[in-house]
């Protein structure tokens, strides 16, 4: 396993190269299409060991999850920005308005130079590839820091990126928390970090000195919601691949949700009716169900239940656990109250809540009562029902009727808001998130601002004309 690990001492001196070189050459549109090209390709050739790294770091992880998951959705994005790059990068004309004539303006999208990237362990190709090519596209040079939780990944991103980049366009950083705490705190021009809300906060507090512009993709606790009129079988399916897809190690993952009372126990009996369909009877042995990252996440989701049952709540493992192996079978805990440790903070795993509720608006206002989530799930066919969750609540995004499917859409944002997180990227908002939308005014060469001086008195004419 490969352990380097970037001195702490080198980071400033790697960053101000970095910058140095951007001011040097500032990446034009052709440069930029043909790195994000070539990120492509590089990856598109090493998928299989892409996979294979990860399921290395994990212990055991599905290589289709992965191929989806960190493959599929890079790809995807570089396919948008390089479709759109032309486009995206050229001014806009904006008005100016019947006082100012006859100038024009005209915003410009510029780089900002080096923006840093601070990649999570649950999807590390995607979390740190995505942000890097949206920078890229936009006319930045990047140092990024990948999990030290991953470490083979993060060799791996290393190699990939060394073959695909110069030294002076896309460095790569490697540590563990001291190396992370030292590189949240370099001057950047823009830092993208993607992690717990506990952790977010620290990465705000040592990007504050240097007023350093932030995009914080955090986490949270994101309730699925299951009207009253939708079909059980179906939201059972949709809500089992969210929760287990990575066996639940998904900042969106469905976190827990809220049913009509009277039918609670048939949610309950769909989900394990969708475990046994997707795994089979031998758990253990089915390669499609991924592992817990480490021992320290595993001992975490072991108190959540062990608090459950302490707690005298009802649990009800759909699967036997294997520690040795890091191996979390889902898992349901039935009406836990607030004061139960798996209400209490972001599972990130398969343990799986379920409230009951009395009514729709009981729902809402339950959501409401708590932080403001990373994604939100209403399930209904009724227009109206849907409509008054989401003007009820405010997350940092949705999925109608499905789980985890906004992420991938490369026209809608991706962010949270308050502890969830702040700004958005993918597609258009994250090529602007990671450019300055440089303001210019275009003078004519006879204004009327000319004659705005005193002594006013002689344009007195003018000025009651605009002053209207």
């Amino acid at each position: 396993m490969d352990t380097t690990t970037t001195p702490v001492p080198e980071l400033r001196p790697t960053l101000e190269r970095l910058r140095t070189a951007w001011q040097a050459r500032k990446p034009d549109r052709a440069q930029r299409s043909a790195d994000l090209l070539r990120l492509r390709e590089a990856l598109k050739r090493r998928l299989d060991e892409m996979a294979q790294t990860i399921a290395a770091d994990f212990g055991h992880r599905s290589p289709h999850e992965s191929r989806i998951a960190d493959g599929m959705t890079v790809l995807n994005e570089i396919d948008h920005l390089r479709r759109h790059l032309r486009g995206w990068m050229k001014p806009r004309r904006v008005g100016v308005g019947w006082r100012f004539w006859p100038a024009r303006a005209e915003i410009r999208p510029e780089p900002v130079g080096v923006v840093g990237v601070i990649a999570p362990w649950n999807y590390p190709v995607n979390l740190a590839l995505i942000p890097l090519a949206t920078a890229i596209a936009a006319g930045n040079h990047v140092y990024l820091k990948p999990s030290e939780h991953t470490p083979r990944t993060s060799a791996f991103l290393r190699e990939l990126l060394a073959e695909v980049f110069p030294a002076d366009r896309v460095v790569v950083a490697e540590g563990g928390a001291e190396v992370a705490s030292a590189f949240a705190a370099l001057p950047f021009d823009h830092l993208v970090f993607t992690g717990s809300t506990a952790v977010g906060r620290k990465v705000m507090a040592a990007a504050a000195p240097n007023l350093t512009p932030l995009t914080l993709e955090l986490g949270g606790k994101s309730p699925a919601i299951v009207c009253d009129d939708y079909p059980l079988q179906q939201a059972a399916a949709r809500l089992a691949t969210g929760k287990w897809f990575n066996c639940g190690q998904t900042c969106i993952a469905p976190d827990y949700v809220l049913v009509g009372a009277a039918r609670r126990d048939a949610l309950v009996q769909a989900l394990r009716e969708q475990v046994r369909a997707r795994y089979g009877e031998d758990f253990g042995n089915t390669g499609d169900y991924s592992r817990i990252v480490n021992d320290g996440q595993y001992a975490r989701l072991q108190g959540y239940v062990d608090d459950a049952r302490a707690r005298g709540l009802e649990v009800i493992a759909l699967g036997e656990a294997d520690p040795a192996q890091r191996l979390f079978p889902p898992t349901l805990v039935l009406e836990p109250g607030d004061d139960a440790k798996v209400m209490q903070e972001e599972i990130f795993g398969p343990v799986f809540p379920i409230r009951s509720m009395g009514s729709l608006d009981e729902a809402i206002a339950y959501v409401n009562a708590h932080d403001r989530p990373l994604a939100l799930y209403p399930f209904s066919h009724d227009r109206a029902s849907v409509e008054k969750i989401l003007r009820g609540t405010l997350a940092g995004g949705v999925s109608v009727n499905d789980t985890l499917f906004h992420f991938a859409i490369n026209n809608l944002p991706f962010g949270g808001i308050g502890p969830s997180g702040m700004g958005a990227y993918h597609g258009r908002i994250g090529f602007d998130a990671m450019s300055k939308q440089l303001p210019v005014l275009w003078q004519a060469r006879r204004t009327g601002g000319d004659l705005l001086k005193p002594p006013y008195k002689k344009a007195q004419w003018l000025i009651d004309l605009i002053v209207r």
